[in-house]
């Protein structure tokens, strides 16, 4: 029922001097890899230990510091929206104010035009004036010639009568 192994037989070795030295020296460098790895575990644990102190006192030390950057960065987001409000009023204005000279620019426009129409008007109506003013005068002078040469032409029985083809000579006062 049961089946039974067979027994094993085991042969075991003289040992020799060299072969047990072996084994101690093995026994040794795995005791001095114990004692090696428990030493830096230590000097590990030591470090670490160190570093979170260093880690506290820097934190610390670096809290001030980071409220003080935070602070700054709080004051010149601050300054900058300030500067940025008043360019944005300046260009308002700036841009308000080259409307303003831009509407009176086109309104100056309008009046010299104005003012060049009425001087036209002037400068036609004084120079009808001036003309209707030196036809008037060569009409008087004439006029006055005539009644000079009257008295003349009725001593000599000639009729003082002026042909209208003649023309009267000009008046040296009178612009022509």
């Amino acid at each position: 029922m049961f089946l039974q192994a067979t027994d094993t037989i085991f042969l075991a070795a003289p040992r020799d001097a060299l072969s047990v030295a072996a084994d101690w020296a093995l026994v040794v460098v795995a005791a001095a890899i114990v004692v090696t790895a428990l030493t830096v575990v230590v000097i590990l644990l030591r470090t670490s230990s160190s570093l979170r102190r260093v880690g506290r006192e820097a934190t610390r030390k670096a809290d001030p510091l980071l409220d003080r950057g935070k602070s700054v960065a709080a004051n010149v987001e601050f300054i900058t929206a300030t500067l940025r409000t008043d360019v944005e009023g300046l260009h308002q204005s700036v841009r308000a104010l080259s409307d303003r000279l831009k509407q009176a620019s086109d309104h100056m426009e309008h009046r010299i035009e104005e003012f060049n129409a009425l001087m036209e008007v002037v400068q036609g109506e004084a120079e009808d004036a001036f003309i209707d003013t030196a036809s008037t005068a060569r009409g008087v002078r004439a006029g006055a010639r005539q009644l000079v040469r009257a008295p003349d032409a009725a001593k000599s029985g000639v009729p003082a009568r002026v042909d209208a083809t003649e023309a009267p000579p000009p008046d040296p006062d009178v612009p022509s």
